[in-house]
């Protein structure tokens, strides 16, 4: 598993965004763009957009920025705006090293994930197909992080595999090295190469033998962690320096 397969160094000036897509709204649609739910199925309270100030590449990186400002939008008012972006039907992969390096912000009621979604639903729609989390965190608990998977047949039978690290002398607001490594038997979760978790794969129980795609986004509110929004620590930023693929 050394063999780069693919990169992006957003510390590059010449580094587009290409490959990605970059989300509009607060819905969760379909692949044919019907609207499932609203609040990205989390009840989420953020409008994405592709506006500059809420996603934009500096000297630090790719930066999705989370801001207190009120957006009219589909006969509805949002207080908040915030970015995201992935990667569906321009890159997926199945099994590897997926190394990416980020700072997240610190706030009550943020909610930055780095996670890995189906390119197609082989098994049928969520949770069937799987879900893979990388990296979550809750921006008012600052020295903890979660790796999860979503599976199962329906969503009355989903199963949530849960697990979490806590930082000794660091925190969430500085840059750590989110890495993922994934085989046909296991799911292993690495923060700045250690390993805190790792979970066995059930051939034909569990659905991580597909390709996935990345997504990366910086919500706020939403359910994962339940609270009311402190609306001082916005604007508030997710920076992603690189990203690493080896295989």
């Amino acid at each position: 598993m050394n063999k780069l397969v693919w990169q992006q160094d957003f510390l590059n000036g010449n580094t587009d965004l290409r490959t990605w897509n970059i989300r509009i709204g607060n819905d969760l649609v379909d692949d044919l763009g019907n609207v499932i739910c609203p609040g990205w199925g989390n009840n989420e309270q953020q409008f994405y957009t592709g506006h500059s100030n809420n996603l934009y590449i500096d000297e630090s990186g790719l930066n999705l920025c989370a801001r207190n400002e009120t957006i009219e939008a589909d006969e509805r008012s949002f207080s908040y705006t915030s970015a995201r972006l992935d990667t569906k039907n321009h890159f997926s992969f199945c099994y590897g090293k997926l190394i990416i390096r980020a700072k997240l912000p610190v706030g009550q009621g943020l909610w930055p994930a780095i996670w890995l979604l189906p390119q197609d639903q082989a098994y049928g729609p969520w949770p069937a197909s799987g879900e893979i989390d990388i990296m979550e965190a809750k921006g008012r608990l600052p020295k903890e992080i979660f790796g999860t998977l979503h599976y199962g047949k329906d969503w009355e039978h989903k199963r949530i595999d849960e697990f979490s690290y806590q930082f000794d002398h660091a925190t969430i607001n500085e840059f750590h090295d989110y890495e993922l490594e994934w085989n046909e038997s296991s799911i292993r979760w690495l923060i700045d190469g250690h390993c805190y978790a790792e979970r066995s794969l059930q051939a034909g129980i569990m659905p991580f033998d597909k390709p996935f795609y990345l997504v990366l986004n910086l919500a706020v509110g939403g359910w994962f962690d339940n609270v009311q929004v402190d609306e001082a620590s916005l604007p508030a930023v997710m920076t992603v320096s690189g990203i690493w693929l080896y295989q």
